[in-house]
This record gives C-alpha cells, structure tokens and sequence, in this order.
C-alpha cells in the first residue's frame, strides 16, 4: 500500500509540474563549462527526478565515405564501457531504476539518462553514465554482432516501400551532400566497418566542444553547475565540427519510379527547405499547418482524401535543419490513383501559394497549434528534448517563451511572401514506390 501511495503521489506530482511548466514557460539557463561544454538547465523542483541530454555534432552528416559510421557508433555506446560488459552497464541502470538512451540522426548524435534526484539512485547511475559517455569499449565481438543486427535492419528496408521511397527521396534531393546518405549507411559500406574506425569517429566528435549539455530536474544553478562539470570533465576539449555545407538548390523537377509488387503507392515529392533558425520559419510553420500539417483540417486532406478519395493519407512538413532540411509532400494511395493524386496534391499547393490561407484558416490553425503547444513541454523529457535542440542549432533562449507569441503575429501576406521564397513547385522530385499490382 506504501508503494502505491507513492505511486499514486509521483503521477499526480507529474501532472501538476507539467502544467505548472507549461504555464509558466521554463526559464533557460546556459554557461559553458571549463572544457568548452555549451550547458542548458531548467531546474524542475516539482519532481524527485533528473533528464540529462547530450547532444554532439556526430550524425550521418559526419559520416564521410563511411556511411552507417555514426548510426553505429551510436549503437555500441552502452555494448562495453570502463571496463564493464553491455549486461553489466544494463543492470547497473536498472538497479537504480534508471534509464538511459542513445541515438543518431543525420545531424547528431546523442545520449541521455534519467534518473531519480536522491543521492542513493543518481550516484550509480551517473557512475555508470559516465563510463559509457567517455570511455566505451567497443568490444570486437560485441561490434560484430552490432553490425549484423546493422546489417539486418539494411536488408529489412528493402522490403519495405516506404523505406525505399524515403532513402530514394533524400538521395535524388541532396545527392553528394552529406545529407544524400541514408543515416544507418548501405549494405557494403557497414560490411567494411571496423572497430578502428567506431573509435576513431568517436575520439574525433564526442568531445567537449563539439558538445551540447541539457539537463533539467530537481537541482539548484550551483548543483546544475557541478554536474555539468563532471559529466564534460571526461571528455577531450576538442574541436567543433565544421558547419554542414548549405544543400544545393534543385535546378529543374525529377521523377523517379521504383517497381515494388504492392497495390499501394508510396509517393514523396519535395526540394530542400530551410535550416534551422530561418526567419520564416514561423510563417512557414503556420502555413504548412493550413497547408498539409493540420491533419483533417489540411487543404492536401480535404482536396486529395475527403473530396477525391486518391489516398490513405497525405500531408507536408517542412524539417529544418543545420543545413536546409526537406520541404516534402508524402502519401499513400493505389497504384491506379496515384497520378492523379500527384496532380491533384500540385495543384492544392500552387493554389496555396497564389492566393494564401483564409482568414478563417490562419485563425483555426493558430488556435491548434498555440492551444497545443503546452501539451509538447509538458514532461521534463520533453523539456530536456528541447534544450537539446535548442543550443545545439543555437536557437534563442527564449524559445519556448516566445514560440506561440510568434505564432499569433504572422499574417497571412508573409505566409504568401515566405512560401514564394522557399517552395518551389516547378523544381521538385517526385518518388514513386509500389503500386503497380492491381486486383
């Protein structure tokens, strides 16, 4: 009964830091510790608990003419560190209650750790957080165990649509840009992968300055501070990474059409969009709301699903980053639809574009997207996510205070002025996967 009690008090302690944050808006702290760590801190005391990220410029953008090296790397973090065996660093977690996660994308590569605040569970838990975030093995057989799993998930892809279109997409968008590779790399570039080569990538970008530190939870700025200091002490000062190479625009439109035996079409149609920290982001944010990024209340849903029928799904997005991250038009739909849908889903963004959102859209849009946004900071792992993403692009610390503020001031001619800028109709590539198998 005791545990339950407690249970039951720590679920509703949740709930009410929650809101209590998401009212309030985090004030976010930042200095930089002795070794050139960029820290981030929002202390969180409504919670016995403490979120740690840190981030590094080490994605598959890092990945050179190894593919796969950095998704790897990634992966055998927590496989052998200090000295421990990958089942000794696991129960070391789970004898605290801990969790610890990483992970790679193509601009970043990160670890995090959660953990409760009393000295008696943190104290392990960062004992062992520390071995896997300076000192990890690499173990041989670990390694190749790793990469066969690598391997499988490779081979598992093929038989898969969307992730076919997905890679075919980002390689006709980007090409020799880093961001043309798919993060996980191929078949033949992970087969040539050695441990050498793990440990090498990881004493040239796991260090301090190329480093981003976001940790939130029950601390004062004096315990914040000390722990940032140890988390980084281990680290080599470094150096940053160099900026990701600005994508090349695209010059005229592509198709691509890959046979797969499904009745289903997998379609992704785009060009390179923004980075992150673009001045029209918010106007192409609320935009793309009205756009494709609204679900049901979508101008691509209404016109290509509800009124025509030709998908299962469709919508756009915009994903910023470091570099101009993809503008794209996704769906779903039979094979025997799918060049009208294509037709259909071009039109609805030329018309966007030319005539702008209704007010009544903008107004329906803001109202979702501001009544929603507490909801996306309404944990601290979602606090410490977004720390994370915020000093890495070097957004301002204000963030979070000013997002819906922004929001609400965009007008409808500067969604019209920054889509003309950004999203180009005439200039797209257009993938196609499946659908060539009827009943």
């Amino acid at each position: 009964m005791k545990a339950e009690r407690w249970m039951k008090w720590l679920l509703g302690a949740l709930l009410l830091g929650a809101m209590q944050l998401a009212l309030a808006g985090p004030a976010i702290q930042h200095w930089t510790t002795a070794n050139g760590m960029r820290v981030y801190f929002v202390p969180a005391d409504e919670l016995p608990m403490i979120d740690i990220r840190v981030t590094f410029a080490a994605g598959a953008a890092r990945d050179g003419d190894k593919p796969g090296i950095a998704s790897m790397t990634s992966r055998m973090l927590t496989q052998g560190a200090g000295g421990r065996s990958a089942d000794e660093i696991a129960q070391a977690f789970e004898d605290v209650g801990a969790r610890i996660g990483t992970g790679a994308l193509r601009d970043m590569s990160w670890l995090s750790l959660r953990s409760l605040s009393d000295p008696e569970y943190l104290e392990p838990a960062l004992d062992a957080f520390t071995r896997v975030l300076w000192h990890p093995d690499f173990p041989e057989a670990d390694f190749l165990r790793n990469r066969n799993q690598q391997l499988l998930g490779i081979k598992a892809g093929e038989a898969s649509p969307g992730k076919i279109a997905s890679k075919a997409f980002y390689r006709a968008v980007y090409g020799d840009h880093p961001y043309g590779s798919p993060v996980e790399g191929t078949k033949e570039s992970v087969e040539k992968l050695t441990v050498d080569d793990l440990k090498a990538f990881h004493r040239r970008y796991f260090v301090a300055r190329n480093g981003v530190l976001a940790i939130t939870g029950k601390l004062t700025r004096a315990e914040a501070e000390k722990l940032a200091g140890r988390l980084s002490s281990g680290l080599e000062p470094g150096e940053a990474a160099p900026p990701t190479p600005p994508a090349p625009a695209l010059k005229e439109p592509k198709e691509i059409r890959i046979p797969f035996p499904s009745r289903q079409a997998h379609v992704y149609m785009g060009h390179p969009g923004i980075e992150r920290g673009n001045p029209d982001y918010y106007a192409l944010y609320l935009g793309n709301h009205v756009l494709g990024g609204g679900g049901f209340t979508s101008r691509l849903v209404k016109e290509v699903r509800v009124k025509r029928g030709y998908v299962y799904s469709v919508y756009s997005y915009f994903l910023p980053m470091a570099s101009q991250g993809p503008f794209q038009i996704a769906m779903q739909t039979r094979g025997s639809q799918v060049d009208d849908a294509i037709a259909v889903s071009r039109d609805t963004l030329r018309r966007f574009m030319a005539d702008g959102p209704s007010a009544e859209e903008i107004e329906a849009s803001k109202k979702n997207i501001t009544g929603g946004f507490p909801l996306r900071i309404a944990s601290n792992g979602d606090i410490v996510e977004y720390l994370a993403v915020i000093g890495f692009y070097h957004l301002p610390l204000e963030y979070l205070d000013t997002f819906t503020k922004e929001i609400d001031a965009v007008r409808a001619e500067e969604i019209v002025a920054a889509f003309e800028r950004h999203v180009h109709p005439d200039s797209m590539v257009t993938v196609i996967v499946g659908g060539g198998k009827e009943e």
